[in-house]
């Protein structure tokens, strides 16, 4: 039975209680009293305030209004407990149309890696203005994260009905990192087709995608495997893996952070910054992206200029939420 059938039967109900409630010279059960008083009946609350008053109202009441109010109450409880459900399952399936904003679009899934990146992206997202995370694949699997992250289950990573479903184009953030390097070229020129102002970044096994993907999708940060060289460097300075580890993941230690100088602001040294981070913050430092192209400047001189809308790179044991930037200039 639909909704309309539904709530076409439940009128009915009322109306005929009503009707033939009225015919009995019912006095008291009128207006809000009577849907009050048939509520509590049809639920079997049974307050007992209101009944009927006349034999043929009792009659009335003991033959049709409570079976048949009791049938109907079971009915519509059970409707809208398999509703519940169903729009419980949906979600855990990916099926479901999600209504997201400036939210974390993952696009992938790795058995190794992905459950990892969405542990940190949720400890990321709660340091940084809690920003939902919306995973999407195309293969059959459930909601690895309930309650914590949304979910879509995809065809294609470029059909335009199921990615619209994980709100592609109001994410400010599209991570893909898939099975195969083709499928992420697909997937990043997709995505930039579907949100060119997002920042999106994309991970490749093979440079020469990479360098594909850049060629045609230039504000895309494609991540190649640094493996090999955090190998190499961790041979030649032994505890270079543990770094870099620390640095990358929010979970323990200090972290690399990222900030915008805010437009207005007067134009400094880094010298200007760099004792004060450390004073005021327990914050160091470590590169400035003067144009903001994702090129930073890394160790950069003392002397150098930072201009308002510039990103600064830092290392702190916590994202800083509040920066008082008065403070830092007037030094």
């Amino acid at each position: 039975m639909n909704w309309q059938a539904m709530m076409l039967l439940v009128l009915l109900y009322i109306a005929v209680s009503w009707g033939m409630l009225t015919a009995a010279g019912e006095q008291g059960l009128t207006g809000s009293d009577f849907l009050y008083w048939l509520l509590v009946t049809a639920s079997t609350v049974g307050y007992g305030d209101l009944s009927p008053t006349t034999a043929e109202g009792k009659l009335i009441v003991a033959f049709f209004v409570i079976p048949f109010g009791l049938s109907l109450f079971a009915l519509t409880a059970g409707k809208v407990a398999a509703f519940s459900a169903h729009q419980w399952r949906k979600g855990i399936m990916g099926l479901k149309q999600l209504t997201l904003s400036d939210h974390i679009v993952v696009i992938g899934w790795d058995e190794q890696r992905t459950p990892d990146m969405l542990r940190l992206l949720l400890l990321e997202a709660a340091q940084n203005q809690g920003r939902k995370i919306c995973l999407c694949v195309t293969g059959a699997m459930e909601n690895p994260l309930p309650g914590e992250i949304e979910f879509v289950r995809a065809k294609a990573f470029n059909d335009d009905h199921d990615m619209a479903r994980a709100c592609l184009s109001d994410a400010s953030t599209i991570i893909i990192d898939t099975a195969q390097d083709d499928f992420t070229l697909t997937a990043g020129l997709y995505a930039y087709g579907q949100n060119v102002g997002a920042h999106i970044i994309a991970f490749f096994r093979d440079d020469s995608l990479a360098r594909l993907l850049k060629e045609h999708c230039p504000t895309i940060e494609c991540t190649p495997s640094v493996s090999t060289e955090l190998m190499v460097k961790a041979a030649m300075d032994p505890g270079s893996s543990c770094l870099h580890r620390e640095l990358l993941s929010v979970a323990e230690g200090m972290t690399q952070f990222s900030i915008q100088y805010p437009a207005g602001m007067p134009e400094l040294s880094v010298r200007d910054f760099y004792i004060p981070l450390k004073e005021h913050y327990s914050a160091t430092l470590i590169a400035i992206d003067l144009d903001s192209d994702g090129r930073p400047e890394i160790n950069p001189s003392l002397d150098q200029r930072v201009k308002a809308g510039c990103t600064l790179y830092y290392i702190a044991d916590n994202r800083i939420k509040s920066f008082d930037w008065a403070k830092l200039s007037a030094h």
